[in-house]
C-alpha cells in the first residue's frame, strides 16, 4: 500500500467519514447507521501506483441529503472524465466538476487536488477541481488522478492535530470519488475501474 508511512501517514488506506473531506486516518471508531464513508486506496503493483477512492453508505438510515451528495460527487467525476482526451486542456476538468456542483447547489473543495501518478505516487500535472486558468493539455501516455471533493457547506478544511485528517470547517458533509486515468489515442482509459 502506497500511503503507509508516506510523509508519515500511519495507515495503509484513508477512511474519511461524514464531514471528513480527505486523509482520514482509520481508527477504532465503529461506523454507525447513517454514516457516509470514503475509502481511498493506493496500491503499488509492477512498478506503478494506482490511486482510487469511492463512497459507501452505511446502513439504512443515510439521509436523502447525504445520498444526493454522494450521487452528485460521482456525477462530477464522471463529467470530468468525459472531457479527457489528447489535446484537452487540464483546466476543462475543473469547469466540468464545478458545473455539476453548481447545478446541484453543492460546493467544490479547492484545497486538495488530483495529481500525476505512475512510477511516482504524486507528480505533475496538478489537477484542479474548480475553474482555473492553468496551462497544459493532456498528452497520450499521461496518467493522473481526478478526485473531486464536494460539500454541502464550507469548502474550508480544518486540519486535525494528527496533521492529516481534513474536515469541513462547519461540520457539513463531504464526499469524494477518485480514479487513475490514462490518456490514450482514442481518449481515456480508467485504470482503477473494477
Amino acid at each position: 500500500p502506497s500511503p503507509l508511512n508516506y510523509g508519515g501517514f500511519p495507515k495503509s488506506v484513508c477512511t474519511s467519514i461524514n464531514e471528513c473531506i480527505c486523509h482520514g486516518i482509520p481508527d477504532s471508531r465503529p461506523l454507525q447507521d447513517g454514516d457516509i464513508v470514503n475509502i481511498d486506496v493506493t496500491v503499488f503493483l509492477d512498478g506503478h501506483h494506482g490511486d482510487t477512492s469511492r463512497m459507501f453508505l452505511v446502513g439504512d438510515s443515510v439521509s436523502e441529503e447525504a445520498k444526493r451528495l454522494v450521487e452528485v460527487t460521482k456525477e462530477s467525476l464522471d463529467a470530468a472524465i468525459a472531457i479527457c482526451r489528447p489535446g484537452a486542456a487540464f483546466k476543462e476538468i475543473g469547469s466540468a466538476i464545478q458545473k455539476v456542483a453548481n447545478a446541484n447547489k453543492m460546493n467544490v473543495v479547492k484545497s486538495f487536488v488530483g495529481h500525476g501518478v505512475g512510477r511516482v505516487f504524486h507528480s505533475s500535472p496538478v489537477i484542479l477541481h474548480y475553474p482555473n486558468r492553468e496551462k497544459g493539455v493532456m498528452e497520450i501516455g499521461q496518467t493522473f488522478t481526478i478526485e473531486p471533493m464536494l460539500t454541502l457547506g464550507s469548502i474550508k478544511p480544518k486540519i486535525w492535530a494528527d496533521e492529516w485528517t481534513a474536515v469541513t470547517a462547519d461540520g457539513s458533509l463531504s464526499a469524494q470519488f477518485e480514479h487513475t486515468l490514462l490518456i490514450t489515442e482514442d481518449g481515456v482509459e480508467i485504470l482503477t475501474k473494477l
